[in-house]
């Protein structure tokens, strides 16, 4: 499993818009074979950062998506809304723990 862990930094006034644009397009990238999960995550203290995790089988599934024609369009009306450049990782979790 590879876990795809981007920062987006937006410009406060479009944060609207991308949470609008992640509303609309969450269930096209979970409908990507290969996909397991989308997850969004708001700042605590700056409220125009944002973090995205995605759950993929494998690399290769992740290239798919990312070479398509539905994360062009998402990413290009998305990267129009930025206040920093975003910044990406993709990692394998090594270990979890949970309260027994």
């Amino acid at each position: 499993m590879l876990i795809r862990i981007v920062k987006l930094t937006f410009k406060p006034e479009n944060i609207a818009s991308f949470e609008r644009i992640f509303e609309e397009s969450k269930n096209g990238i979970l409908s990507f074979d290969g996909c397991n999960m989308v997850e969004l995550y708001q700042d605590i203290t700056n409220s125009n950062i944002f973090f995205t995790y995605s759950f993929w089988d494998t690399e290769a599934h992740l290239d798919n998506y990312r070479n398509s024609d539905f994360f062009k369009g998402v990413w290009g009306n998305t990267k129009k809304l930025f206040a920093d450049k975003p910044e990406a990782w993709s990692v394998h979790k090594i270990q979890s723990t949970n309260p027994s």
